[in-house]
């Protein structure tokens, strides 16, 4: 099945006879770090049978050092590099061509400098960059929060959490990347007496300042647990969970801390795990909502054992899925129930998985892209294809059928549609004078053909965090050049998210 639309929108009831319609871009952009759901997951249409057709490669271009991973968005593929500048190393946010590969931009941002050692002669910035609409973002190795032009790279407006506040910056400096829910940034800013920030993503000002929590390297994230929408921190001093848009907590959780950690959590449902290295462990806590506040309750705890060092986890039914170890590292399967080891490979190095379909597409340290299933029994690696040269600390991307990846030396990207894609279909909605809900899909390229009428499906889901999608029960009508649904009216809940599918 191929996506055939770039977006989705979400109805909201008011009164029998109002309706607000607002739009929400799902599409299959990947446009900050863990991707546009915030679990390392992708829900493009792609081609999975590498051994037969192997993913065909667009471009391949030489890369300055980083240890950041990739976004994409618009036709353009940004991440951050290690430059020289006179007697100087800095940071820079560049910008790439998403068909050729050629630098369209560079900007010049923070100094590059990296004293705790330790990763060698290939160092760089780690954050990776966030993109939404005409604008990117990114949070910088000396806690220098940017957005820029994604166009030209200009700088827009920029905040120094050091300059402003004195906020010390951590032990192997700042990892973590700008996470974007709604129209705020949140970010970690440590600064003493209130750390974690929501910033204004317009202008850059301050919407809430909140929690004395010292940062780690990890990245938030963004979910819905226990019917609340929340973003979870992991700071130094445990998890952390706050309401976006106010930053007040709904429910932390102790967990002890060592040297850094840079794992994010990871969220299945009513259950967050988190793990960290240096012989801490990991965790897992369930969320229970009472009401007017939310609590957290450890399920289990390992001290010593399921050590992410970096890497993030993926989960699927039930098991993480994840680069496990320090000193000695495999890819591994941990029942999330009682965090029990399941099965472990070695060989992958210090690399990093996303969720892809019903599959792990996984970047090893040396280079190679794997697929692997989501097998609870045993390994099973479906898929390898020689991508990059150098050292991979972190994630391949996936975007409108194509993946890109990169290392401390080079880019590339590697085309893996399902198919040539379809012209994308925008949608319209209204309210019938019997309440049901008329749906209307149009091209910008002209009339559809009717005969394209059953290949498309439209499909819904209550969350835009839930990865089920159900489809409409009934096939559309050609009508004047368009494709028309008219469906009873939902009972609830009172939001609905809607998008197309297509198949070949």
């Amino acid at each position: 099945m191929r996506t055939a639309a770039r977006s989705a929108f979400a109805l909201q009831y008011w009164c029998p006879c109002v309706f607000a319609l607002g739009i929400s871009v799902l599409g299959a952009e990947w446009t900050q770090y863990r991707g546009p759901y915030f679990d390392g997951s992708t829900r493009d249409s792609v081609r999975v049978d590498w051994n037969k057709t192997p993913p065909k490669t667009v471009w391949k271009v030489p890369l300055d050092p980083a240890l950041s991973s990739l976004s994409a968005s618009a036709g353009k593929v940004f991440t951050m590099v290690r430059r020289r500048v006179g007697s100087e190393d800095r940071e820079f946010l560049i910008a790439l061509d998403g068909k050729t590969g050629r630098e369209l931009w560079s900007t010049n941002l923070d100094l590059a400098d990296y004293p705790d050692g330790g990763v060698g002669n290939d160092d760089g910035p780690r954050s990776t960059p966030t993109v939404e609409g005409d604008r990117v973002y990114v949070f910088s190795t000396y806690l220098r929060l940017h957005c820029l032009n994604r166009d030209t790279g200009a700088l827009l407006w920029s905040r120094d959490f050091v300059t402003e506040f004195n906020a010390p910056v951590a032990h192997w400096q700042n990892a973590s990347s700008p996470l974007l829910v709604g129209d705020l940034l949140l970010v970690n800013g440590n600064a003493p007496g209130g750390r974690l920030f929501g910033i204004r993503k317009t202008d850059g000002t301050t919407a809430w300042r909140n929690h004395d929590d010292a940062m780690t390297q990890a990245t938030p994230v963004f979910a819905t647990i226990a019917g609340r929408p929340q973003v979870v921190f992991f700071t130094q001093s445990g998890l952390v969970s706050v309401v976006p848009e106010t930053g007040a907590q709904l429910w932390r959780h102790p967990f002890n801390f060592s040297t850094s950690t840079a794992a994010s959590p990871v969220i299945a449902g009513d259950r967050v795990y988190c793990s960290a290295a240096y012989g801490v462990g990991a965790a897992t806590v369930r969320i229970q909502d009472n009401g007017s506040s939310q609590s957290a309750s450890q399920v289990w705890r390992t001290r010593g054992a399921n050590q992410n060092h970096w890497a993030t986890s993926i989960e699927h039914e039930g098991y993480l899925y994840g680069i496990f170890g320090q000193s000695i590292v495999s890819l591994r399967c941990i029942d999330m129930a009682n965090g029990q080891q399941v099965w472990a490979q070695s060989g992958i190095g210090r690399g990093g998985i996303i969720k892809m379909g019903d599959r792990i597409l996984g970047l090893t340290e040396s280079g190679d892209l794997i697929q692997v299933a989501f097998n609870s029994g045993r390994y099973e690696e479906l898929a390898r294809f020689g991508a990059v040269r150098g050292k991979c600390w972190n994630i391949p991307i996936v975007s409108d059928g194509r993946i890109y990846a990169r290392s401390t030396t080079e880019a590339v990207c590697l085309d893996i549609a399902a198919s040539a894609p379809a012209t994308p279909l925008q949608l319209l909605a209204g309210l019938r004078p019997d309440g049901g809900i008329e749906i209307v899909a149009t091209s910008s390229e002209g009339p559809i053909e009717s005969s394209r009428a059953g290949r498309v499906n439209l499909l819904f889901s209550d969350s835009l965090e839930s990865p089920a999608w159900n489809r409409v029960p009934m096939a559309p009508i050609a009508q004047d050049g368009k494709l028309l649904w008219r469906e009873p009216t939902p009972l609830a809940p009172s939001r609905r998210y809607y998008r197309t599918s297509e198949t070949p």
